[in-house]
């Protein structure tokens, strides 16, 4: 692994202070820099001309993330979302087949939210890589390896992929972690909500997609809550990730990026909060899916509040001391469990790169790394 790389940008904000100070003494640069808030930024934006190696290995592993993240919600729209082949196009008309008639069960949205859930990350990943290459950072290109098989059932383009949907163990502790009064960063652990491994969270191909008796619409139905916990999942961690690297971003520009886009995240969070809390209540909970054995209980029967459905909001925690009240956040929000290389394995262990091969497995490894060396100065 390489060293620590530091935040330290080509021109810092450091120099040009004691350069004014020279140049023009203390009462001309406080001047310049307090009572002209325009020639404040334009310098900021000159000191920008190039990236400082952290902020740069920050923008890499959140472009990666992005990225991996555009290859497993392309699928979710191709084959539930309101889409004609491109994540944001939406086609209002379009009669809807077994999955997203499922996922229409969970919320009768579920379908365009898919949608623009895809586009919004479509958007990150291609607006990362061109910030990167307008600051000549090199930018993040997984092309070589969208070698992975993806569903047959129709919708699928047919493409190969990056991410595998199909074999998958889905984190379901995000669930519980979040009706806690307690915090990981703290220590605290927090069982599955239920347990969903080796599981698919697409259609594999058209047989399931027949929902002609009752056992095929229970079969198509778990599928989609399957899907409804792996999106919570997903999107939990890119709350985390955000949240985590924007404390190392030593530049404003950058700061302003990641804790913009880490916002979008936070709202993909809470909706899929809500809607997997649907699948496991009434009317769609609880049953059993006879092909696989899957079952869906009904969380409010017995009441349980670490579970909750309707508890969609985070709940009050402890954070920073345990001497301070409780407050409700987004966590993790430290290197251990919500960083780059934190992130980068739970998506490992999820199952989501099956197949793929061990350079990428390297790289993406080692991009987190060099993300998580990154520290502000």
């Amino acid at each position: 692994m390489k060293k620590p790389v530091s935040n330290k940008s080509a021109v810092s904000r450091r120099s040009f202070v004691t350069t004014g100070l020279m140049a023009g003494g203390a009462a001309a640069a406080g001047a310049a820099l307090f009572t002209d808030g325009n020639l404040a930024r334009a310098q900021e934006r000159a000191e920008l001309r190039h990236l400082g190696e952290g902020d740069t290995a920050i923008l890499r592993f959140l472009a990666a993330a992005e990225l991996i993240e555009s290859d497993l919600w392309t699928q979710y729209a191709e084959l539930g979302g309101l889409t004609s082949g491109v994540p944001i196009e939406v086609n209002p008309n379009q009669k809807l087949n077994a999955y997203q008639t499922a996922l229409s069960q969970l919320d009768p949205d579920g379908p365009q939210y898919i949608t623009s859930n895809t586009g919004d990350e479509v958007s990150h990943a291609t607006f990362l890589n061109a910030y990167l290459k307008s600051k000549g950072a090199e930018q993040v290109d997984f092309t070589k390896f969208t070698t992975l098989a993806g569903s047959t059932a129709a919708g699928s383009s047919g493409k190969k992929r990056l991410t595998n949907l199909m074999n998958l163990n889905v984190d379901t502790s995000w669930y519980v972690r979040y009706r806690s009064t307690t915090n990981p960063d703290f220590g605290a652990t927090f069982p599955q909500a239920i347990t969903l491994k080796g599981v698919t969270t697409i259609p594999v191909d058209n047989n399931d997609l027949e929902n002609s008796t009752q056992a095929e619409i229970d079969h198509i139905q778990a599928i989609a809550n399957t899907a409804g916990f792996h999106f919570g999942s997903i999107e939990q961690g890119g709350t985390s990730l955000y949240a985590t690297l924007s404390q190392k971003v030593t530049h404003p520009e950058v700061l302003r990026i990641t804790l913009s886009i880490g916002g979008d995240e936070i709202a993909h969070f809470l909706e899929w909060v809500d809607f997997a809390g649907n699948g496991v209540q009434p009317p769609v909970a609880p049953f059993t899916d006879s092909q696989t054995g899957l079952t869906f209980p009904n969380f409010f029967d017995p009441l349980n509040p670490l579970i909750q459905p309707s508890l969609i909001f985070p709940v009050p925690c402890e954070f920073i001391s345990s001497s301070l009240p409780k407050v409700a956040i987004i966590r993790p929000t430290s290197d251990e469990f919500g960083g780059a290389m934190a992130a980068a394995n739970f998506l490992i262990a999820s199952g989501l790169f099956t197949g793929q091969s061990e350079e990428f497995l390297d790289t993406l490894q080692q991009m987190a790394f060099d993300a998580d060396q990154a520290f502000r100065l």
